[in-house]
């Protein structure tokens, strides 16, 4: 975009549905058959790009893109909405009265704040008459979407006719020829605008394609980060449950669960690019401890009893009480994560109403059965391994 943008070059789109003469009306613009062309709807699959003429800003060049709303043709949809929605100027493509997926597809283009002209093609088709009523209805349909000088009439590829043709003799004779294409009033609104306005769609597109990009760049990045987070969560949360179900020795892995919490928030202070220290990771630790205060206390029990019974009895029931003891020592650890997590998002902040009511959140939000259940699966089957 940046390289487009310093050479100057513009970038023209048609849009519109399958069979409205889009590839026909390109053709008649260039003045030569470029783009593909058939009787059969669909016959544009991807995007393709001619170069047209030169301008004082740069190149023109002239995109094609696949019809909407065709069956089976939902990848070739998205890929024209992509195409246009990066063009310079969009020429929105009918060939009578605008339908609702059409006026549906416009307003999504228009609400991009994407420069558009209307071109009611295959004009030729109707009488007088009727073209009137068409764009009549048109400039009613898309009023403050498309400004009515905005529609243009155009016939890229006119129906053939049958002509009599009378010789000096006056001999009749009957030929069928397709009239001379007539899309002289698109071709004299495009070069004026283009002359006038080139340089100055080219910076707005290219502001809006900065601007989206950043968007899509920063939810991005909060996705990656997110995602990132909740393994590092887990992993430890499972290695706090591992240590602790899996330690023979009473009482000592209680130690162990306690590096494993500080770890794991120095960890994720750095996931969220607020880096701490190991000794400041330990003092966060113990004020979430503080506000979780009954449950963690319940815990810390339940994990000295387990280790008792871990130490006096064998085999499959020392399995099981194992596990029993991890998953609270997981859940116990997952809950100090979120608590830190949401400190980190925040700015390395508990907010206006403190830790206390931030962990408080954090209990009334966590499925705790379904947490455990799930913990005692995965270190059932890290102890099984082990064992």
């Amino acid at each position: 975009m940046l390289d487009k943008l310093e050479q100057g070059h513009i970038h023209i789109a048609v849009f519109g549905r399958v069979g409205v003469g889009k590839s026909a009306l390109l053709n008649a613009l260039l003045g030569e058959p470029r783009f593909s062309t058939s009787p059969l709807h669909g016959e544009t699959r991807d995007a393709r790009m001619e170069p047209w003429r030169t301008v004082s800003t740069g190149g023109v060049f002239l995109i094609d893109t696949p019809g909407i709303n065709e069956v089976d043709g939902e990848a070739r949809e998205r890929l024209a909405h992509e195409v246009a929605g990066r063009a310079d100027l969009v020429l929105f493509v009918v060939d009578g009265d605008i339908t609702q997926p059409e006026l549906v597809a416009l307003r999504r283009l228009a609400a991009e704040s994407r420069p558009m002209l209307l071109v009611f093609n295959k004009a030729d088709r109707y009488t007088q008459a009727d073209r009137d009523l068409v764009l009549e209805s048109l400039t009613r349909r898309t009023e403050g979407v498309i400004p009515a000088g905005q529609i243009v009439e155009a016939a890229a590829a006119p129906a053939p006719r049958l002509y009599i043709e009378v010789d000096p003799q006056g001999n009749e004779t009957e030929a069928v020829r397709a009239p001379a294409a007539n899309v002289q009033g698109l071709r004299d609104r495009l070069w004026t605008t283009l002359e006038r306005e080139g340089k100055t769609l080219a910076a707005l597109n290219a502001s809006l394609f900065a601007g989206k990009l950043s968007d899509t760049l920063a939810r991005r990045a909060v996705e990656t980060q997110r995602d990132l987070a909740e393994r590092v969560l887990r992993n430890w949360s499972l290695t706090k449950g591992v240590v602790v179900g899996f330690n023979p020795v009473p009482v000592s892995d209680l130690m162990a669960a306690v590096a494993v919490d500080v770890s794991l928030v120095w960890h994720l202070s750095r996931v969220y690019g607020m880096p701490i220290s190991r000794r400041e990771a330990g003092q966060l630790v113990r004020t979430i401890g503080a506000q979780v205060g009954l449950v963690i206390g319940t815990v810390w029990a339940v994990n000295v009893v387990s280790s008792a019974l871990k130490g006096a009895s064998f085999g499959l029931s020392t399995l099981l009480t194992g596990a029993a003891q991890g998953a609270v020592a997981y859940y116990a650890t997952y809950v100090v994560g979120r608590a830190a997590q949401r400190y980190f998002q925040q700015g390395k902040s508990w907010g206006e109403l403190g830790p206390k009511r931030a962990v408080q959140e954090i209990l009334e939000t966590v499925d705790r059965d379904s947490l455990l259940s799930e913990a005692r699966e995965a270190i059932l089957a890290r102890l099984r391994v082990g064992a």
